[in-house]
């Protein structure tokens, strides 16, 4: 996949054409659409890398992983470790009464479900803002 290619997936998935990126981060008319053929200049390549938050590396084909604090198998594994240890605090007779008095068990399979859902969502975003925030810059674009 070339690095127009991939640009040409980041700007559909945006719901912009290339000609519109163009114009939003200042670069001349079809510039972009030399990436067919050529390799993109560095100073253009890091526009759209910044535009889109994505890496350099990406653009060019050289990853998959669009940012360096994108959650990986074993953030994953991690979160999944973690869910499960505060559902089993909230279950059972000695489950922490979180919700007027009642545990995990008293409430129905559909708020059951939510809750669940929603802690791990938080801990997932928690997980990436620590990795945004705590990342070393050496480890950024790796």
């Amino acid at each position: 996949m070339t690095a127009f290619d991939i640009l040409k997936k980041l700007c559909d998935e945006q719901g912009i054409s290339v000609n519109t990126l163009e114009e939003r981060i200042e670069l001349g008319k079809n510039t972009l659409y030399s990436w067919k053929k050529n390799t993109p200049k560095g100073s253009n390549l890091i526009k759209v890398a910044d535009y889109f938050d994505v890496s350099t590396d990406y653009l060019l084909g050289r990853t998959d992983k669009k940012r360096y604090y994108d959650l990986n198998e074993k953030d994953e594994s991690d979160i999944q470790k973690e869910l499960n240890k505060m559902i089993e605090g909230l279950e059972g007779k000695n489950g922490y009464a979180a919700f007027d008095g009642k545990t995990l068990d008293d409430l129905d399979e559909e708020d059951r479900e939510l809750l669940i859902a929603s802690l791990e969502n938080s801990l997932r975003l928690a997980k990436r803002i620590a990795k945004q925030k705590f990342t070393p810059k050496k480890y950024r674009n790796q």
